[in-house]
């Protein structure tokens, strides 16, 4: 196990508990299927109940829904809001220019380096 990646990070920074889920079904004396969101699909869904903890209520804790589009194939499309930075990437014999793009995403803001001249195509109100 060691040098194992878990829920994002490594070694003593592994954070211990993450937020609570709903458990499904009780699978024999001690074992138990819980419903995980998508992000940990690669996670297997059945945990001992010796590293489960008890989820105490807090009515402080409030969990923030929004609506989202989603097309046919369970897809949705993010929207670039802003530009960051531009760099220049030099391969062997052309230069590529790329822009770090924040994105608007509903559970999260990420921001990424992409092509200029493909957002440039797709988005051009970010380059006003």
């Amino acid at each position: 196990m060691k040098g194992v990646l878990r829920f994002g990070k490594k070694g003593k920074l592994r954070p211990r508990f993450i937020e609570p889920f709903e458990i499904l079904e009780r699978i024999g004396v001690v074992a138990y299927r819980l419903a995980l969101p998508p992000e940990l699909a690669a996670e297997h869904n059945v945990f001992h109940v010796s590293i489960l903890r008890k989820y105490v209520h807090d009515p402080n804790h409030v969990v923030s829904y929004q609506a989202l589009k989603v097309q046919k194939d369970l897809s949705y499309e993010e929207i670039p809001s802003i530009i960051l930075d531009r760099k220049v990437h030099q391969l062997r014999n052309k230069e590529v220019s790329l822009v770090k793009v924040q994105w608007r995403n509903p559970r999260r803001e990420e921001s990424t380096w992409e092509k200029e001249e493909e957002l440039r195509t797709n988005y051009p109100e970010l380059f006003n």
